[in-house]
Order: C-alpha cells, then structure tokens, then sequence
C-alpha cells in the first residue's frame, strides 16, 4: 500500500500506517497540508486492518509551523483561506479514532508543536526542539496548543513555555512530559514504529474505546480553544509589535517591541 495525499505519503507496515510529510524546505503547515493530512487518517479510520499510525517528516525539521512571512504564507492577506481554515482542519485532526504515534527529529516550531500534540505519544530524537515561539512574534498561541499544552505537561509549564517562547530540547521535553522516549536520530523511525506496533498488536476495538474515553471532549475543546485564539490572533495582527515581531523573527534578532 501507498498512497499520496498531496504532500503526504502512506505507506503500511502490518497494522500501522506510515504518515510521512514531505514539504521542503521544513514543512510549514498550510491549510491544504492539513486538510491532506486529516483526509488521510479519516481513510485510515476507515481501514479496518489498520489499527495506529505514525506521524512524521523528511528534512531536519519535523514541522516549522506556519509561513508568516513569505506572501504565500498562510497569515499573508493573499494567502487564501488563511488561520481560520487552517483551525477548521485543526478539530479535524483531533477527531480522528485511531492512536498515533510523532516522530519528531527536528524543530516543531508553533503550529508544528500545535501539530505534534495531535499524536497521542512522541518519539523524539536528540536533536528534536519544541517551541511556542508566538510571543516572540507578538502574536497569540494558535492550533488549540493554549489547551492541548497544559493538558499535557501541566499549566505551570505550559506558561512557561508560552510566555517565554523557550525552546526545549529532546532530554528536557522528555523530563517535563512533554515526549515519551527520546532515541538516537538514526533510530528514530524504527522505535516509533515499534510503539505503534505495541499498540496494533492488542484488540482493535478496545483500544479505539479507550482511546474515545481517555480523549473524550477533546475534539470540541480544541474548536472552542481554536475559536478564542483566532479571535485574539485577529486583534493582535493588527499591532506594530506583530509587524515587528515577524521582522525579528525573519532576521533571527530579538523583537525591538513597543506595546502597540
């Protein structure tokens, strides 16, 4: 088996689909990325044989999040459907019923870590850096990251993050929760497919029952959350300070901010 769904391939290893985005140079998210992307796991939700599957992405970035300087990047006001179509195939994401699995050997960056806590666990390399670096662009957390984050490693941390813009590397996001296992790059694939097939190997229906319970709501959450952060998304690209925040951002500096 393997099948194309715009920038992504599918390819099978016995129960568990492989789920591989390939959008040089660091495959930043775009609504049609997305929409492939959810189009792909709703098929493999229909795919009985199937029973999990593996995220990830060729290049030395997992996702950089969203282009929001290149006049095709999705905040651009050319851009076409823009941030709130792309939260629309956000929920979509969420409301898939089998387990994944990320594999993440580079940088998820903003809606790249937003697209990394769609998995349900994360094998990370080393070399895997983690960041919600939306302040530092004057701009407000999107992709329902102000929820999915403190679900999972706890709200003190998950401000930390968010109003730090910090970065964390693989062994530290291991520490905080944040991933569960980190492995040698070249052997980076292979374990998250190996957990995968942990879970593919135990009764289908038991497993997506759990899964519906353990994530009950989440789907809705995330469309509630998304709807908020757009709306403070909208006010805050507005200001000077996002301006300059993604000027900052494009010539690797720190932001000369001014609160307007």
């Amino acid at each position: 088996m393997k099948e194309k769904y715009g920038d992504i391939t599918v390819t099978r290893d016995g129960h568990v689909a492989i789920l591989e985005i390939d959008r040089p140079p660091h495959n930043h998210v775009s609504v049609e990325l997305m929409r492939d992307l959810a189009d792909a796991l709703h098929a493999i939700d229909a795919t009985r044989e199937l029973r999990a599957s593996v995220l990830c992405s060729t290049g030395k970035s997992f996702c950089a999040g969203a282009d929001l300087t290149a006049p095709t990047g999705i905040a651009h006001p050319g851009a076409g459907p823009g941030i709130n179509a792309l939260y629309v195939e956000a929920v979509r994401l969420f409301s898939n019923r089998k387990p994944i699995v990320a594999a993440v050997q580079g940088a998820a960056v903003g809606a790249g870590l937003g697209l990394a806590l769609v998995a349900d666990f994360r094998v990370a390399a080393p070399e895997a850096r983690f960041t919600a670096n939306f302040v530092k662009l004057g701009f407000h957390p999107g992709f329902g990251i102000t929820h999915t984050l403190p679900r999972l490693i706890g709200e003190q941390r998950a401000a930390l993050m968010c109003l730090t813009g910090r970065r964390l590397k693989g062994e530290e996001a291991l520490a905080w929760g944040l991933v569960d296992e980190v492995v040698p790059l070249d052997e980076l694939r292979a374990a998250a497919l190996r957990l995968a097939n942990e879970i593919a190997e135990n009764a289908p229906l038991a497993v997506q029952s759990t899964r519906a319970t353990l994530r009950m709501g989440l789907a809705e959450a995330v469309k509630k959350q998304t709807d908020h952060e757009f709306a403070e998304q909208t006010e805050l690209r507005k200001t000077s300070d996002y301006k300059e925040g993604v000027r900052a951002v494009a010539e690797r500096r720190a932001g000369n901010f001014t609160g307007t």
